[in-house]
């Protein structure tokens, strides 16, 4: 018991560290814009060094983005302790509304998001991280089907899913952007086009 209270105050110190880089970057970010504002300019203004800034964020993208590792770990939750009856697309699709709906509660939150959505470099780093989520998610799938390891069927799904909140987050409508998403992608493209396609002449 005697070692608990040191850690906690140093997990406490590394979040408040962590919130005041994030606090700095992002006033100077909607204030000038994500390219024309330095590491050490952020550094400056949240009191500590560059170095720490890249202990807490590799790289400068990652602090709009959050903790990475608290992402992961979120998502494979959705689907491990989703509710009993519900499907895999529909505890996913929830979990990126009720995302979207978090970031955008924040302060200055839509601001951020408009941000993100006009900075290519953001939307970049946004792709590629979802992706690195996407072998954890597809063994998290696999096992809810009883499989030993990921099928292509798993992987092709995962991908796409994957892909829903990015386009959702970019949209004018992300709510109807997630059913739509997983519609398709449950349903698949034929049902739609099919729905979709012209009488015949």
């Amino acid at each position: 018991m005697a070692n608990a209270d040191p850690l906690g105050r140093r997990e406490r110190k590394k979040a408040a560290t962590r919130k005041t880089i994030v606090d700095a970057a992002t006033e100077l970010f909607l204030a000038r814009g994500f390219d024309d504002v330095s590491v050490r300019e952020i550094a400056d203004k949240a009191d500590v060094s560059p170095t720490t800034v890249f202990a807490h964020f590799p790289q400068k993208e990652a602090l709009l983005f959050g903790d990475e590792a608290t992402q992961h770990e979120r998502l494979v939750s959705a689907i491990r302790d989703r509710p009993a009856g519900t499907s895999i697309s529909t505890a996913l699709r929830d979990h990126y509304r009720a995302e979207l709906a978090e970031m955008a509660s924040r302060p200055n939150g839509a601001r951020v998001l408009k941000l993100m959505e006009s900075t290519p470099s953001l939307m970049n780093h946004a792709s590629r991280m979802w992706l690195r989520h996407e072998d954890a998610l597809a063994d998290a799938v696999a096992q809810e089907l009883g499989r030993a390891e990921p099928s292509d069927e798993v992987r092709v799904y995962v991908r796409f899913a994957l892909q829903i909140p990015l386009l959702a987050s970019d949209s004018a409508d992300p709510d109807g952007m997630l059913s739509t998403g997983f519609r398709v992608l449950d349903q698949g493209w034929d049902a739609y086009a099919t729905q979709a396609a012209p009488p015949p002449r």
